[in-house]
């Protein structure tokens, strides 16, 4: 049986900073293209190359410690195929950033050295342990205490409030969610409303946002419930990556009036790869972006 391999992705001002895990060492390993593109700012691929192979070059000379602890690794590439690729380790990455002459790399190193210990980097983690975990087969589906379940997993130790039900009202911009003193009797109604088919499925999705029934963490819960929903009724699930990052905040402003641009997107984003490791774990990085600010 082939290895299996736990894959992530990260966004640095929208681009991909792809990355694979290494079970024996324990450790997270980033492309190293990814890196330069995302340093640089640099969209086409073939330059980006190219300009490793001028830096590997320099910096072997030099004697770096760069080139020496690169290692090659397959990542999924573009076209879907999986290509050798250079990667580092988090320190590989810092030397890395450090021999790039660019205004950019200092701001890349600060995002690249607190993301994994920000509230999002630590929830992330836990998020990609609910593959091997099991915990994802104990949640009831479809209810709110079943969405309980999953933000109390995600956000445990990180937040006092993880997996409670909120009792103060809240905003984002102009937009007022669910008061609180009406939450509860929202929350039964949800529960009671049918998901049997899509349709019915993405309704109660739009209640369940509009509810928006914690402090923090709202979006990340929901759309694991969301999949879990739509694996149990379906036996499908969205492939996140599929739905811009524009797209899909877009839809969720409209759907509390209008849900059909996000009845369109999810339905386009539709697979049947319910038990997909890598389909799981995309799905967790697209998730965990949306929440991203600008």
């Amino acid at each position: 049986m082939a290895e299996r391999r736990k894959i992530s992705i990260r966004f640095y001002n929208d681009r991909e900073v792809r990355a694979v895990w290494d079970d024996k060492l324990s450790k997270w390993w980033f492309s190293v293209l990814d890196v330069i593109g995302a340093i640089n700012e640099q969209d086409n691929y073939s330059r980006t190359r190219n300009y490793w192979k001028y830096l590997k070059t320099k910096l072997r000379k030099k004697g770096s410690e760069v080139v020496s602890v690169t290692n090659q690794l397959k990542l999924l590439a573009p076209d879907g195929k999986r290509r050798i690729t250079d990667v580092l380790d988090y320190d590989g990455v810092m030397l890395l950033a450090q021999n790039i002459p660019n205004t950019n790399a200092t701001r890349f190193v600060h995002w690249f050295a607190s993301d994994s210990e920000s509230v999002d980097g630590k929830s992330r983690e836990k998020a990609y342990a609910l593959w091997e975990s099991g915990l994802m087969e104990s949640v009831e589906i479809g209810t709110t205490r079943g969405l309980q379940q999953i933000h109390g997993y995600l956000f445990g130790g990180l937040y006092d409030f993880a997996g409670q039900v909120r009792t103060v009202t809240i905003s984002k911009g102009d937009f007022t969610f669910c008061r609180a003193r009406y939450l509860p009797q929202a929350l039964r109604d949800i529960d009671r409303m049918p998901d049997d088919t899509f349709d019915e499925i993405v309704a109660k999705y739009v209640e369940m946002n509009v509810a928006h029934p914690f402090m923090e963490g709202n979006g990340r819960s929901t759309r694991l419930w969301l999949d879990l929903l739509l694996k149990n009724r379906l036996d499908k699930c969205v492939d996140w990556s599929r739905i811009s990052k524009r797209d899909y905040l877009t839809a969720m402003v409209l759907s509390a009036t209008d849900p059909s641009m996000l009845r369109h997107l999810l339905f386009g984003a539709l697979t049947d790869k319910v038990n997909d490791r890598e389909t799981f774990m995309k799905g967790i990085d697209y998730s965990y972006y949306y929440e991203q600010e600008d």
